[in-house]
């Protein structure tokens, strides 16, 4: 028996020596032209070692609601690959496009291809239709009202739901609506976004940079924020309403743009220097307007047409320490959690009652933002939603290899 002894040992040996072959992972988004857009597939990379190569594909060049910009360059210390391809009609993300380059790269041979589009608009479809049967192709929807949309574009939907080997949601308000419309048949996962804490987190020297630069050298009062557009939809005609009524002292700062920027200066101007209007801030800048909040309220308004899909606003505060006030509007409550204050969407008392007791209180607020730091680190980070990604991702590889169905 020496023989086999020997036999098996130098087997062992060998096999030691070997490495298996990695997986090959492709994910598409027209919003990787952002680098911090990009944290998925880095930390996707980074959780996955040498187990899978992770190739990331973005427009060289996009036109969206927030202007054009060229795909921003990869960090040295990033260890997927980034591959750019043309993209036509993006300034109307349903009817954007892929130019002729990204065929080549989809049928290149892949274990998944992963596309962060709607299965509804004309990219997702695009997608679908380019990448080979054999292989898994997985899309991400943000969707939570139950919509028919006219052709071609239920077309899209129903041919990406029929070919995909899975789909990933926003949220549990979109499980539930899509579940119901009958994405239930294919396997599917709750895949928030999420927040880079290496970009959101506290910053006293920021505040007093953005305090001092609103002219609020000695800031006397809690600050009151909103983060986001300026429509109905997103409630801030409910917040100017609540703070027009709030006893407690304060100081408003709202941060972003949009069609009632014209009426919301002529509210602020009865309150001279305590309220504070910020447009054309960047993602970039975001954290150090964030910082400069007692509170971020996110007043959401559902309409008929539209709930809130996730409040991205609201993580973002978590991550900066700064305790939140929210409506109750879709997914809001969910990502909230015990996190925050979750106030009804048309309670008017209710938000002045929620305002007045943060703003008297600085303890509470430290609490909720300790909450808010906590949750964002647990739930929210990217280096946790990629490893989700990555363990869902080797399930549906596994499940998708020839005899899989029998073991």
């Amino acid at each position: 028996m020496d023989w086999l002894a020997a036999g098996c040992v130098a087997l062992g040996s060998g096999t030691q020596g070997m490495r298996m072959k990695p997986r090959r992972l492709l994910s598409i988004a027209h919003s990787y032209s952002v680098r911090l857009n990009r944290r998925l597939v880095r930390e996707i990379s980074r959780a996955a070692g040498d187990r899978w190569e992770v190739t990331a594909v973005a427009p060289s060049f996009f036109r969206g609601d927030f202007g054009a910009r060229a795909m921003e360059p990869q960090r040295a210390d990033e260890t997927y690959r980034l591959l750019s391809v043309s993209a036509h009609w993006s300034r109307r993300i349903h009817l954007m496009w892929y130019g002729a380059r990204v065929r080549e790269i989809v049928e290149e041979g892949w274990d998944l291809v992963h596309c962060w589009e709607e299965p509804y608009i004309v990219a997702g479809a695009q997608i679908a239709w380019l990448t080979p049967r054999r292989t898994p192709f997985v899309f991400w929807t943000a969707q939570n009202l139950s919509k028919r949309y006219p052709p071609p574009f239920c077309w899209f939907e129903r041919y990406c739901l029929r070919r995909c080997a899975a789909w990933l949601a926003c949220g549990r308000s979109v499980v539930e609506t899509l579940v119901a419309r009958g994405y239930g048949a294919k396997p599917h996962r709750l895949m928030p976004l999420g927040i880079d804490l290496d970009h959101f987190y506290p910053s006293p020297a920021a505040r007093v940079r953005v305090q001092s630069g609103l002219g609020w050298r000695d800031a006397d009062a809690p600050v009151i924020g909103y983060l986001g557009r300026f429509v109905i939809e997103k409630g801030i005609k409910l917040l100017m309403e609540a703070l027009s009524t709030v006893t407690t002292s304060w100081r408003a700062l709202f941060v972003g743009s949009g069609p009632l920027e014209a009426e919301l200066r002529r509210w602020a101007s009865a309150y001279g220097d305590r309220v504070r209007i910020k447009t054309g801030v960047t993602h970039d800048e975001v954290p150090d307007y964030l910082n400069a909040m007692d509170v971020l309220c996110a007043p959401s308004q559902s309409t008929p047409r539209w709930r809130e899909q996730f409040g991205r606003m609201l993580v973002e505060a978590f991550g900066c320490g700064v305790p939140v006030i929210a409506s109750d509007s879709a997914e809001i409550p969910y990502v909230v959690g015990d996190a925050g204050l979750v106030v009804g969407e048309r309670d008017l008392q209710g938000w002045r009652g929620a305002i007045e007791n943060l703003s008297r209180d600085p303890s509470l607020r430290a609490r909720y933002g300790d909450r808010g730091r906590t949750r964002a680190a647990a739930v929210y980070s990217w280096p946790v939603i990629g490893r989700q990604y990555l363990e869902f991702f080797d399930e549906l590889v596994d499940r998708s290899r020839p005899g899989a169905s029998d073991r």
